[in-house]
């Protein structure tokens, strides 16, 4: 059967994407989306797709919303979310509780990033997120999400990067917007030359104590496919988590070997010292911690009207 599928290029992706693994009973469209944050809209809103890469958190909450597709246990991009919240040097921010009373900028409330980075401020810091001030400049993709009244929107033709150099922020997130410094393209950050300390300069130490203790390794994008697709094939689920897994390990082969040279691989082969040799785990067991965990704190932060089960959000795909 075609398929069209909307999945981003990495290194881990592309023996799919250009075929040399094959999709077992399938025969794929690809589709280029640049950046990959724009296919996230459109399948979100118009499900237009059939498979397609997608933010965790967007997906949780689409899910939530009554959404007509659902998530195979496939996990592109990974990073811990200790960094990359910046703070103004004169903003006589101490400690993450002093955030509280304060405004912070994020691209958009439901952000992956800023999920996850919430969820470590008020799980291990015991941050109030109710008592900051988030400032957006972008909408969310789920249209029927109501942000809590603690969420604002940057004055018209006005940047979080340039609400964060007034002083009008005391913090925010890097990149996703343009507070800070680098970004991840697939999150919509851009780049912005700026100079701002992070909250949490000892964040590499944080994070390999906090995966150590908890087991959680926060995902960012996951694979949906259309229930109606499902419904109708179910052996689809089977085939894309094989030829996907497939691809992975022909990318892991290539890192053992050091033949590798995307500049992701860096970041992968320096997360490897925390989580092991495989810095993508794929399947439900290897990542039940982290899914519950982001699950929890999207209710927990506003963005899910229920809670939902592991079930409920993955299809079957290993077995």
């Amino acid at each position: 059967m075609r398929l069209k599928i909307a999945v981003a290029e990495y290194p881990h992706t592309s023996a799919v994407r250009n075929g040399s693994i094959q999709i077992e009973g399938v025969e794929p469209e690809i589709v280029t989306v640049t950046p990959q944050i724009a296919a996230f809209r459109r399948m979100v809103r118009q499900v237009e797709f059939d498979v397609c890469e997608l933010a965790a958190t967007t997906y949780i909450i689409a899910r939530a919303f009554g959404a007509r597709f659902v998530a195979l246990p496939i996990f592109l991009q990974r990073r811990f979310h200790h960094s990359g919240l910046l703070v103004r040097p004169d903003a006589a921010i101490r400690t993450p509780k002093d955030l509280e009373g304060r405004k912070v900028g994020v691209r958009a409330y439901s952000v992956t990033t800023g999920v996850w980075t919430r969820s470590v401020l008020m799980d291990e810091f015991g941050v109030d997120a109710s008592k900051v001030t988030w400032v957006v400049d972008d909408e969310e993709h789920v249209t029927q999400l109501q942000l809590p009244p603690n969420v604002v929107h940057a004055p018209d033709g006005r940047s979080l990067a340039e609400m964060m150099a007034s002083g009008d922020l005391a913090a925010g997130f890097q990149g996703n917007g343009g507070v800070g410094r680098t970004g991840s393209p697939t999150d919509g950050w851009s780049t912005v030359d700026a100079n701002y300390p992070d909250l949490m300069p000892d964040a590499k130490t944080l994070e390999a104590d906090w995966h150590r203790r908890t087991g959680i390794y926060p995902v960012h994008g996951t694979i949906v496919v259309k229930e109606s697709v499902l419904a109708e094939h179910p052996w689809v689920a089977r085939s894309l988590f094989a030829a996907f897994s497939a691809a992975k390990s022909e990318w892991l082969d290539r890192l053992d070997a050091g033949s590798s040279d995307d500049p992701s691989d860096k970041k992968y082969l320096s997360l490897r010292k925390i989580v092991g040799a495989d810095p993508l785990p794929y399947g439900i067991a290897p990542n039940l911690a982290t899914i519950r965990a982001l699950e929890q704190t999207a209710f927990k932060q506003g963005l899910t009207p229920r809670r939902m089960s592991v079930d409920e959000l993955f299809a079957d795909a290993e077995n």
